[in-house]
């Protein structure tokens, strides 16, 4: 049986602290309305479940594949993060979104799990260390699939309110919030680099 509490602690720590999915999902709630900014969260939940599928049915295969995959995905991921960073630095600061413009944020939220390279280590990391040295069954990996999902969701939904709940502030320090999460987006494309 796995150790329950290191687990947990992993599981914890990984999904709070800040990465691609928790920055946007902030930037997200500062620009627009609760509602909408959930559904961004809802992409990421659906995104991260199906990536945990991969990861969970096929982790030992990956594990064994991954030294000529993780350079290629760690570069791809922080070019990415990169650009997002861009993204972030240049977008102006918005009270909401009108009807006339239509974002698919639960789409973006859903595919940036397939190419943001921490969603993909992070399962496998998962998978290997917590999970499949204990569990086989197909019932217990999709359990474990939905629980990692649902703590993806919850952590960004936190970063969610965090940045509504502060909109005022946000967007009254427009230029200051967008410079610290471009600067906090480089890091993480840093961190995916290097680590």
């Amino acid at each position: 049986m796995t150790n329950v509490t290191a687990f947990l602690s992993y599981i914890f720590i990984l999904n709070l602290s800040p990465g691609a999915n928790t920055i946007l999902s902030m930037t997200n709630a500062s620009q627009y309305k609760l509602k909408k900014s959930v559904t961004f969260n809802l992409g990421i939940g659906v995104g991260v479940f199906f990536v945990m599928l991969l990861c969970s049915i096929f982790s030992l295969t990956l594990l064994e594949i991954a030294p000529a995959i993780v350079p290629a995905m760690k570069w791809l991921g922080a070019g990415y993060i990169l650009w997002l960073s861009w993204k972030t630095l240049k977008s102006e600061p918005k009270q909401g979104v009108t009807e006339k413009k239509k974002e698919h944020l639960f789409i973006n939220g859903m595919l940036l799990q397939f190419i943001n390279p921490n969603t993909f280590l992070y399962g496998v990391s998962t998978f290997s260390m917590f999970i499949t040295p204990y569990y086989q069954s197909k019932i217990i990996l999709l359990f474990f699939c939905l629980f990692l999902s649902l703590s993806a969701f919850i952590a960004t939904g936190l970063w969610t309110v965090f940045g509504f709940t502060f909109q005022k502030v946000i967007l009254s320090h427009g230029n200051i919030v967008r410079i610290a999460m471009a600067a906090l987006l480089i890091y993480c494309s840093f961190a995916v680099l290097f680590s």
